[in-house]
Formats: C-alpha cells, sequence, structure tokens
C-alpha cells in the first residue's frame, strides 16, 4: 500500500494489529500501536481492545493494567469490552479483590456492567468458595433487571452444594424459578450431588423424584452420582436397585458405573461380587479402565487375597492397559503388608522396566515393609538412594524411617534423622512423637544422646 503511495487508515492498521495479536506477536503490535499515534492517528476503541486482550493472552498482566491507565490518561475513556477483558483475566490469574475493584470504578465511572461482567466475577467468586459475594452479585443482576442465563444459576448453585450450603443452594433455585427459569438436568445433579455430599440420601431420592416428576430426565451423570452417594453411604443395595433401574430403562452404564459399584463393593469386602460386575462389564461391551482396575486390585490387596491380587495384575499387563505407579504401590503396599517383602522387592524393581519411576509413595511402602520385617539397614539404604533417583523424602518418608529404627532399637540413628529431618523444615508426626515419648519415659532423656 505504502508503495502504492496509499496511507492505511485507522481500521486497516487496526486489521493488522489484530492479526498480530492473534500470532502473539505483542511487541510487533505495540510498536504499530505507537506508530499509529506518532504519525497522528486516533486508534478507535478495536485497536485498543485488541492490544489489552493481546497482552493479557501473553502473560503480560502488569503490563495490560497499565495501558488500561495509558488509555484513560490519553482522554480515551475504555468501554465495557476494555473493562471485561480485564476483570475476565484478573479473575483468572485469582486477583479476585483487583477485579471487584476494577468492577467498582467501572460504576463510579458511569459505565455499566453487563452480564459478561458479572458473569466473570460470579464464576470466580464461586471458584473461590466466596459464595456470600457472588450471591450479592446475582442479586444485583436481579435488582438491575440483567437478564441471567440457567448457567449463571446453575454455577452458583453447584458452588453451594460443594461447599455443603444446601439451604442457599435451594434458595438461588426459587429465585430462579420466580424469574421465570426452570431447574435444568444441571441444577437437579448439583442438588443431588449436595444432598449426597452431606450423607442425606433420603432428600437426594426426594430431589430425583420431583426431577421426573417436572419431566426433566436424568441422565448417565445423575444415576453415578446417585449410585456413589449409596455406596459411601454403604448402602449397596440401594445402589444396585438404580443400576437395574438404568439397564432396564436407561441410561446405559458406563465405566463410572461399574467402578463406582464396584469400590462400594470392595469397601463392604465383596471382593466376589465386584468380580461378577466386572464380568458383566465386559459382556456390555464397556471397557474397565485403569481405575476400574486399581479399584479391584485394591479390593484384593485389602483382603489380603495376594496370590489373587498378582494374577489380576498380571491379566491386566496382558491386556495392553498400561499401569500407572497408583496401580504399582496399591500391589507393592499389599505384598508388604502380608510380609511378602521378596515379591515386593521384584514389583518395585519392575518399575523401571515398565518406564515408570518410584514416588514418594512407592519408597515409603517399600521403607515401611523392610522395618516391619526388622531390615532397618536395607530400609535405610533404600531410604539414602532416593535421590539418585530424582525423588527426595518427604515428611512420609523420614517419620516412617525413624518409625522404623525405634521400632527395631536403633534408638541413636532414629534420634540423628530426627535433627536431619527437622533441619529440613519437616516435623515428627503423632507416632514418631509418640514413640519418642515413650522412649524417654521409660529410660529418661539420655536415652536420645
Amino acid at each position: 500500500m505504502l508503495k502504492l503511495g496509499v496511507e492505511p487508515d485507522v481500521i486497516t492498521l487496526s486489521t493488522l494489529i489484530n492479526g498480530l495479536c492473534k500470532q502473539s506477536k505483542i511487541s510487533q503490535a505495540l510498536s504499530l500501536f505507537d506508530d499509529m499515534i506518532g504519525k497522528g492517528y486516533q486508534p478507535n476503541l478495536i485497536a485498543y481492545n485488541t492490544i489489552l486482550n493481546g497482552l493479557f493472552k501473553t502473560g503480560n498482566m502488569k503490563s495490560a493494567v497499565r495501558f488500561l491507565r495509558m488509555m484513560e490518561k490519553r482522554g480515551f475513556e475504555p468501554d465495557i469490552v476494555a473493562y471485561n477483558i480485564v476483570i475476565d483475566y484478573l479473575c483468572k490469574f485469582g486477583l479476585q479483590n483487583e477485579a471487584l475493584d476494577l468492577f467498582s470504578q467501572m460504576k463510579v465511572k458511569g459505565i455499566t456492567p453487563n452480564m459478561v461482567s458479572y458473569s466473570c466475577l460470579i464464576h470466580a467468586m464461586c471458584n473461590s468458595g466466596l459464595q456470600k459475594e457472588a450471591t450479592r452479585l446475582l442479586n444485583e443482576m436481579v435488582d438491575k433487571n440483567i437478564s441471567l442465563d440457567i448457567f449463571m444459576y446453575n454455577m452458583l448453585i453447584d458452588a453451594h452444594c460443594k461447599e455443603g450450603t444446601i439451604s442457599e443452594a435451594e434458595d438461588v433455585v426459587d429465585t430462579m424459578r420466580n424469574q421465570g427459569i426452570e431447574p435444568d438436568v444441571v441444577t437437579y445433579n448439583a442438588l443431588i450431588n449436595g444432598y449426597c455430599l452431606r450423607n442425606k440420601m433420603d432428600k437426594v431420592r426426594s430431589v430425583f423424584q420431583l426431577m421426573i416428576k417436572k419431566g426433566c430426565v436424568p441422565d448417565i451423570c445423575s444415576f453415578n452420582i446417585m449410585i456413589n452417594g449409596y455406596c459411601k453411604a454403604k448402602r449397596l443395595g440401594e445402589a444396585m436397585e438404580l443400576f437395574h433401574k438404568m439397564a432396564q430403562k436407561g441410561p446405559i452404564p458406563d465405566t463410572i458405573t461399574y467402578s463406582t459399584l464396584m469400590q462400594g463393593m470392595c469397601r463392604l469386602g465383596r471382593i466376589s461380587a465386584a468380580y461378577e460386575l466386572l464380568e458383566k462389564m465386559l459382556a456390555s461391551g464397556q471397557v474397565p479402565n485403569l481405575m476400574t482396575c486399581s479399584i479391584l486390585l485394591d479390593g484384593l490387596c485389602k483382603r489380603g487375597k495376594l496370590k489373587e491380587a498378582l494374577n489380576f495384575f498380571q491379566a491386566i499387563r496382558n491386556s495392553g492397559l498400561k499401569l500407572d505407579i497408583v496401580s504399582y504401590n496399591i500391589l507393592i503396599g499389599g505384598l508388604c503388608k502380608i510380609g511378602y517383602i521378596e515379591v515386593a522387592k521384584e514389583v518395585f524393581r519392575e518399575l523401571s522396566v515398565s518406564g515408570l519411576k518410584p514416588d514418594v509413595y512407592s519408597y515409603a511402602i517399600m521403607i515401611n515393609g523392610f522395618c516391619r520385617k526388622g531390615l532397618s539397614d536395607e530400609a535405610y539404604q533404600l531410604f539414602r538412594s532416593m535421590g539418585d533417583n530424582d525423588c527426595l523424602p518427604n515428611s512420609c518418608c523420614y517419620n516412617v524411617m525413624i518409625q522404623g529404627f525405634i521400632q527395631n532399637n536403633y534408638t541413636s540413628k532414629a534420634t540423628q534423622l530426627l535433627t536431619e529431618m527437622v533441619d529440613k523444615g519437616f516435623s515428627a508426626d503423632l507416632c514418631s512423637a509418640t514413640l519418642f515419648l515413650d522412649l524417654i519415659l521409660r529410660y529418661g532423656k539420655s536415652i536420645l544422646i
């Protein structure tokens, strides 16, 4: 254009700035913006807002806020779009108080917040556990006749339910109905989950029945939430009743449904029933995932069925499903618990072959296993080798090793390790402290020297 003697106008330059920002070339966009001003062009709101958004997207938060202030100094009053951009990003960066301050400043300057402004803030307040502030903002919207959608109501209802303030969630539902908006499946699922978390299963059933009565069809999430609630309440019969209802009328049970029921069965020691359900799952065409397998593996280990656990572990590997560190830790823990330390060592060594690195829990389990067998020297050798595998001991590892030393009458080593642990900023847990106190009461303080 310039070669042809045609001067670009503000719209052309703004389009170029937008293109540069989209490519994250923010420094070039700012340079072009400064050139515009230097040549006497008056950038429009689109150009300002594009730069503002570009700065935030590239993580230049302080620069973005300075740019907003610069707009004001140049006599170019930011519009609602500019303020919403800044409020949104402040909220995303966890700066809710700063976002609320800017929101207040915006109102003082006579710029009326819109649904986007409120939506950003309400979402941030809910995520931060500030339900009262979110409710205040929502009520402010209602008072100002700013249209709310069901998404915003659901956001606040869900936050209240997760926080355990169910009565406040019900109040929001009432407000929503008064505004002519009927609860949808997301609303009901939030309420069902809230009551499940409080173990109020009778209320759960009431909400579920109301949902159906109002013509709102429960989805797979509705059933899975309820089944999980019943399983946690150890009301497996009612969980299975829902499962059979799903099988008859839908929706089709998914991996989460089966895994949740298996976990409920394993918690009650009904391993055979969990296995039968696994067979039903496979017959239905649903593929078990790692969570499903870990649940069954954990159930077998906790019941001391280690031969079955080892066979199941091998079957998982043969199926092509890649086991993670959690699965290995479950098996190693089960083996150590019943004293199969040599087999546990073998499984521990297999980690590197499988392309996995032991984590602090893997080490803590093995160290504890060695100590329980009276093999404190091997435990300590493993403890000291942790750093070689880029896995430094944490408070748990130190406490397990200290307890092992005390239980195997290595008092001096336990005391030395306690000093080292404290120097690293860790504290003795209740078990370690109790063992040391018992030593002092029996032998006096000199035992620790």
